[in-house]
């Protein structure tokens, strides 16, 4: 029986040397290939950070970009509306100028001086003297 024992030791060395040997190569394998499937992953987490920082990116851009075109928005109505405005006073204005050309050049025709005298007398408060140098 010992003889036995020392055939079935020497034939388990020699097999787990084999399988130790094969373990080993096929561990290499193993090893490279999980490297090259992690550095993968690593590679798709890496790419889809790089996407979320774009996207962040492109919604803060989007975000300024529409703020600026909001207050521009704002800024040309602003600007409408004081032009319609100051507009309308330079209209106003105008109006009160042509009347008052007008008057001034009235006073200068035939019987011009009459019509002034009688505005005048509009402006004489009742009860006072009215004195005329000529």
């Amino acid at each position: 029986m010992g003889q036995s024992q020392r055939i079935e030791e020497t034939f388990r060395r020699n097999h787990s040397k084999k399988t130790s040997k094969s373990n080993f190569s096929v561990n290499k394998k193993i090893d490279a290939f999980t490297k090259v499937s992690e550095y993968q992953k690593e590679e798709i987490k890496r790419e889809l950070f790089y996407s979320y920082v774009a996207l962040v990116l492109k919604l803060g851009l989007l975000v300024v970009f529409s703020t600026s075109l909001v207050n521009l928005g704002i800024a040309s109505h602003q600007r409408v509306n004081r032009n319609m405005e100051l507009s309308y006073l330079l209209e106003e204005e105008s109006k009160k100028l042509h009347s008052l050309r007008r008057r001034f050049d009235e006073m200068f025709v035939n019987g011009g001086e009459q019509s002034f005298i009688k505005e005048q007398d509009q402006w004489i408060a009742p009860n006072s003297v009215r004195v005329i140098w000529r």
